[in-house]
């Protein structure tokens, strides 16, 4: 089994407090968007409101949660272990799985794949902060 990821928060308070560090990042990533794009100073005040950062640094949280990344068997022994309710989302017929686990949610969010790693482990992470995150943060 592949771990990979920053934020595995164990208690609703941590998922808070790690949501809250990348806020700066957000606005930074924002603005030099921005910049680069060549927004003036009245299409930047249009353009970039607060929602704008707000989806910034919910790509960021969601980017950086920590997947599990193994076999199906693997993943099978691990949510026949495991108290939390699992949502599983792709198909049932292939070799690979990709997992997150939210404690404090009792909730896990797992996506099934069969060579697109990187574009499953991306999936997920948007699937578990909207299932698991976006209401509680």
């Amino acid at each position: 089994m592949e771990t990979e990821g920053v934020f595995d928060p164990e208690t609703l308070v941590a998922a808070r407090e790690a949501y809250e560090s990348v806020g700066p990042a957000a606005q930074t990533a924002v603005r030099e968007t921005a910049t680069a794009m060549d927004f003036d100073g009245e299409e930047y005040g249009d353009r970039v409101t607060s929602d704008v950062v707000e989806a910034a640094r919910d790509a960021i949280f969601a980017s950086l949660l920590v997947v599990r990344i193994a076999d199906r068997d693997t993943f099978e022994s691990w949510r026949a272990d495991t108290d939390v309710e699992v949502t599983v989302l792709g198909s049932p017929d292939v070799e690979r799985v990709v997992w997150h686990v939210a404690p404090f949610a009792d909730a896990a969010v797992a996506a099934t794949f069969q060579d697109e790693r990187d574009a499953a482990v991306a999936t997920l992470r948007r699937q578990a902060f909207g299932r698991c995150y976006r209401d509680r943060l």
